[in-house]
């Protein structure tokens, strides 16, 4: 795909398309490559971040806003936006990397979708990299909660049984079976004072009272 092409899926059209041919090249490739690019656009992003989250929620203390901040920078995050640039057939990898599937990579992806807002930064200041974040993040931002991100399903539930003053859940193990090296785990999490339980099944019995935690939960909170 052309430079032009990139530039409009990407939503911003660089003065200088080198900047972008750069952003979009792995050490693996040769010199020039991105990761100075990589360096400039976490720190612009991380600002943006910050100062959105800031105006969005002006209720939400700092460590909650701290949370919120590394949920949407973090590597997994990063590779899902460029996932959904297809930003991973752009890339220029050297030919170890191809072969390994580096354009499917999450660490790669992430550090091109930084190294592209440092791209944008360079060519036209930080209100168009702080723009061009707001598009990307429109709508991780829209269906952010505080109150439930990045806390498990466990975490939760005790949370909600505990602002309705109710007694905290009981975990029973309803069976283990496989070999010692490949167990599955059958947990029932149970609420007495609600007549309310469910099952849920997981490699380890931590998964699993996950797994159960939040059958529980998802009954107590629908509708």
């Amino acid at each position: 795909m052309s430079i032009k092409a990139l530039s409009r899926r990407i939503g911003y059209d660089f003065k200088d398309p080198e900047l972008l041919r750069r952003a979009l090249t792995h050490r693996s490739h040769g010199v020039p490559h991105n990761e100075r690019l990589e360096f400039l656009g976490d720190s612009v992003l991380n600002c943006v971040i910050a100062t959105l989250l800031f105006h969005l929620h002006t209720r939400v203390q700092e460590g909650d806003l701290s949370r919120m901040r590394a949920h949407l920078v973090k590597e997994q995050t990063l590779s899902e936006i460029a996932l959904s640039l297809d930003l991973g057939d752009e890339l220029h990898l050297g030919e170890g990397e191809l072969k390994s599937g580096g354009f499917r990579r999450p660490s790669i992806l992430a550090d091109t979708l930084e190294a592209i807002i440092g791209a944008v930064y360079l060519d036209a200041g930080f209100s168009a990299a702080e723009q061009l974040i707001a598009r990307f993040y429109a709508p991780l931002l829209k269906d952010l909660n505080p109150k439930t991100l990045g806390k498990d399903p466990k975490t939760l539930l005790q949370e909600y049984l505990q602002g309705n003053k109710l007694p905290l859940p009981h975990y029973t193990v309803v069976s283990i079976s496989g070999e010692a090296h490949q167990q599955s785990f059958e947990i029932e999490c149970a609420i007495p004072a609600l007549n309310v339980h469910a099952s849920g099944k997981g490699t380890s019995r931590r998964s699993a009272e996950q797994h159960a935690a939040d059958n529980v939960l998802q009954m107590l909170t629908k509708g």
